[in-house]
């Protein structure tokens, strides 16, 4: 009669379990998300091959410092992990360029086009940059010689 209970009573925990995991919404999204399992398997893989070349005799550190492949297991495990964290949270993917770049981008157009097309804004990027012209007059300090002047008439 003991062991019935006992049975009764796992069974009503797993029965429990499996609502609580049918509610869960976690549990929800990695059931319907293709793309999170793909990401925690991708994950798992990455880190089983790091850890096979890590535990392979060399000790941690020599393998982690030394080998390239391992360091690009480690990496892709790493990544793999954020994303399947950010799609299990909902989180979208941060874009690399965003609204201030294309600002950046459109600033430095009409900059240039500005100082291409306009001479007076040429003339002031050009005094900015180099300064000023300075504008002079040229005045010989020698004086002209008598045998180049001509001669005076005498009548």
């Amino acid at each position: 009669m003991a062991a019935k209970k006992k049975a009764a009573s796992a069974g009503a925990g797993a029965v429990a379990a499996g609502k609580a995991a049918r509610s869960n919404v976690y549990v929800q999204r990695l059931i319907e998300d293709e793309g999170l399992r793909e990401n925690l398997a991708d994950a798992f893989q990455a880190s089983k091959k790091a850890y096979g070349r890590i535990a392979n005799g060399k000790g941690p550190a020599k393998a982690i410092l030394d080998d390239k492949k391992t360091q690009r297991e480690l990496k892709e495990a790493a990544e793999s992990f954020r994303d399947a964290a950010n799609t299990l949270r909902g989180a979208k993917r941060k874009r690399k360029r965003g609204r201030l770049g294309k600002l950046l981008l459109v600033a430095i157009v009409g900059a240039v086009a500005a100082v291409a097309l306009s001479e007076d804004v040429r003339k002031k990027v050009l005094d900015a940059l180099f300064g000023a012209e300075e504008e002079f007059e040229y005045t010989s300090t020698t004086s002209p010689s008598a045998a180049s002047e001509p001669a005076a008439s005498t009548t």
